[in-house]
């Protein structure tokens, strides 16, 4: 296969699976760090603790990024980093917003496009706690809505946005086969009765 001489490389990744500091500047608990935590649900054991440490090495990732002439880079915030909660009326982590301030300012200066994916998997565990999270039809739109906001407002620099990353993951992997986070599911062989972490 051979590609247009004009073509703009771009690379993606999603904040649970690069940024690793999971425990640092304020982030709080994803439904992916409870899942992984759940014995049996991830093969090799392994969690999002470190992962690729991007938080800590975004300018390494962006001098890689400049060396295959990327032009574009799509990556997602965790939301838990910028309201660890994750509710309206929860309160805000600058330092996770100034984090993905600087990071887009970096990418920009380096002559790279950012895209921004608002939801990659990872809801605020403190959301499935609350409400259920994605099932809660009434209050998960209207605190998406008001991340959306936040972060809108303090990353005017990016131009292009994503909402969600592949909805069926989080739908049908997460509340029906149970395969990823929360981790919902009716079959009992995967989520026993009396099993507190699942309905």
């Amino acid at each position: 296969m051979s590609l247009p001489s004009d073509f703009q490389w771009g690379f993606a990744t999603a904040a649970f699976q690069v940024e690793g500091a999971t425990d640092k500047d304020g982030r709080g608990p994803t439904i992916w760090d409870k899942f992984c935590a759940i014995p049996g649900k991830i093969a090799d054991k392994s969690d999002g603790s470190v992962a690729c440490d991007s938080y800590n090495r975004t300018a390494e990732d962006i001098e890689l990024l400049k060396t295959t002439k990327a032009k574009a880079y799509r990556f997602s915030l965790s939301w838990a980093r910028i309201i660890p909660l994750g509710g309206r009326n929860d309160p805000i982590n600058q330092k996770g917003i100034d984090h993905y301030v600087k990071f887009v300012d970096d990418l920009l200066e380096a002559g790279i496009t950012p895209f921004i994916t608002l939801l990659h998997w990872d809801v605020p565990d403190g959301l499935e706690q609350r409400y259920g999270g994605l099932l809660n039809r009434e209050e998960f739109p209207l605190d998406f809505e008001h991340y959306a906001r936040v972060v809108f407002k303090a990353i005017p620099k990016c131009k292009n946005w994503i909402t969600f990353n592949e909805p069926f993951c989080s739908s049908i992997l997460g509340y029906n086969t149970g395969l990823f986070a929360p981790g919902h599911t009716s079959d009992r062989t995967k989520s026993p009765v009396g099993d507190s972490s699942q309905p």
